[in-house]
């Protein structure tokens, strides 16, 4: 994994925000707070937090006596996060998932949207979020699923992977579509101390403004911006172009509503 992989400082977190935001993330933490709907009190941890997207949407939907705290590994994530309205109930923390710095037993449940597959070592992050876990609590995360499930990802990896044939970045096959295999997240899971867990897909649509939105999104928003940057210090605005391209080309014509699914995986803590 590159050093880049899990850098989401600087301008990404605006452009992560403003163009991915609740139209590609909120159907999932929606699913995930649907699934949490039985929480009345008690703690919840959520990790990689990002700019808190999913936070909103549990904060809205769970009583006010479930106590909220919400990490991130960059602190410019959680920063944007804490200037969002509504969310004065949330405990804001800087964190690494695989180095948790919260006492054992100490939630009810723990929550990651769409952030284990940039973990470099995932099983030790399931063995922190089974630590944290009182002895029956729940863990849900969500990865996305493969590129070929996924079409919009995968019409964006391809245009900006043949701006650059020498040296094609590969971020969004690499890390947002790089953990969709269930055999393996159920090992990490065993390795991690998660004796049963269950994984369904769950389907989503995308929509946004303009396919150049969708380009703008994963070329300025994710890492894979840095990658562009990399091959091409002044390419980021060909690169989004190109993207941007693909995807209306990909659309044929049609309304930029984009089909998307990801892999819910929910494990309980032995007791």
């Amino acid at each position: 994994m590159a050093n880049s992989d899990t850098n989401f400082s600087g301008a990404i977190a605006e452009f992560y925000d403003r163009y991915f935001g609740p139209p590609l993330f909120g159907p999932y933490g929606e699913d995930i707070a649907g699934r949490l709907s039985g929480l009345s009190s008690g703690a919840l941890l959520e990790v990689a937090a990002g700019t808190g997207i999913v936070t909103a949407i549990l904060a809205r939907a769970l009583s006010p006596a479930v106590a909220i705290t919400a990490t991130d590994l960059n602190q410019p994530m959680l920063d944007f996060a804490a200037k969002k309205p509504g969310l004065d109930r949330v405990t804001w923390r800087q964190a690494d998932a695989m180095a948790l710095p919260f006492p054992d037993a100490s939630f009810d449940a723990v929550v990651c949207q769409f952030g284990v597959m940039f973990f470099p070592d995932r099983a030790r992050a399931h063995v922190e979020a089974c630590r944290v876990l009182k002895p029956g609590g729940r863990y849900f995360f969500n990865v996305w699923d493969t590129l070929a499930q996924n079409p919009v990802f995968e019409t964006v990896h391809q245009a900006v992977a043949g701006l650059y044939p020498a040296a094609p970045p590969s971020f969004i096959a690499r890390m947002p579509c790089g953990y969709t295999d269930p055999a393996l997240i159920r090992r990490d899971l065993a390795a991690g101390g998660f004796e049963v867990c269950t994984i369904a897909p769950v389907a989503a649509t995308w929509s946004t403004s303009s396919p150049r939105d969708a380009a703008i999104a994963f070329c300025q928003g994710s890492p894979l911006r840095g990658e562009i940057e990399a091959a091409d210090p002044d390419g980021l605005d060909r690169a989004t172009e190109a993207a941007a391209a693909a995807v209306a080309t990909q659309l044929g014509g049609s309304s930029p509503e984009f089909q998307t699914r990801a892999l819910l995986v929910e494990a309980t803590r032995p007791g």
